[in-house]
This record gives structure tokens, C-alpha cells and sequence, in this order.
């Protein structure tokens, strides 16, 4: 059995990272997209508490908790604000959503 060496993790970064990405610029719902950011501060995550650990300092997971914190902020505000534009306009389609448009 091989050990789990810090290039799987950022394998696994990678690996979310574009996923996200791909979420963030292909797909409409907004819900979807609000979930495809989340994936991509997950991959950050990852990141700073791979290299966090690699280098033996805890600077990294201290980041990474407020990160953390920043990513829940922005989904909370994120949802509150998909409700509010729900009420308005019954649909979740970015492309459909002109409400701030004069």
C-alpha cells in the first residue's frame, strides 16, 4: 500500500478546481453556481492545508478556517439574495434574471 503524499491533495485541488470552474462558467442555475464557488474554495482549502502541513506550519489552517468563514458569509448572503430575486421573478436561470436592468 503507497502512502498519500501531497501530490494527491493537490490532484484532488485540481481536480475540484476545474470542476468548479466548469460549474461557475457553463451552467445557468444559479443555485448550481452558488455550489460550483463553494467547490472551488474547497480546492483553496486543500491547498493551504496541504502546503500547511507540508511545511509544518499552522499558518496555512488558520487561513483556511477563515476561508471557511467567508465561504459561509457568501453562501448565506448568496441564498438570501436568490430568494429575494425568486420572489420577483419565479425562476433560478441567470440568463432570465433582468431585474436590476433599467
Amino acid at each position: 500500500m503507497h502512502p498519500v503524499t501531497p501530490s494527491h491533495y493537490l490532484a484532488l485541488s485540481v481536480a475540484l478546481l476545474l470542476i468548479g470552474t466548469a460549474g461557475v462558467l457553463v451552467r445557468r442555475n444559479l443555485v448550481i453556481v452558488l455550489m460550483s464557488l463553494e467547490l472551488i474554495l474547497n480546492a483553496v482549502n486543500i491547498n493551504l492545508v496541504t502546503f500547511s502541513q507540508y511545511y509544518q506550519h499552522t499558518h496555512g489552517q488558520i487561513f483556511a478556517i477563515f476561508v471557511i468563514t467567508v465561504a459561509v458569509a457568501e453562501a448565506a448572503l448568496g441564498l438570501g439574495i436568490l430568494i429575494a430575486l425568486f420572489r420577483n421573478k419565479p425562476t433560478v436561470q441567470a440568463d432570465e434574471i433582468d431585474l436590476l436592468k433599467w
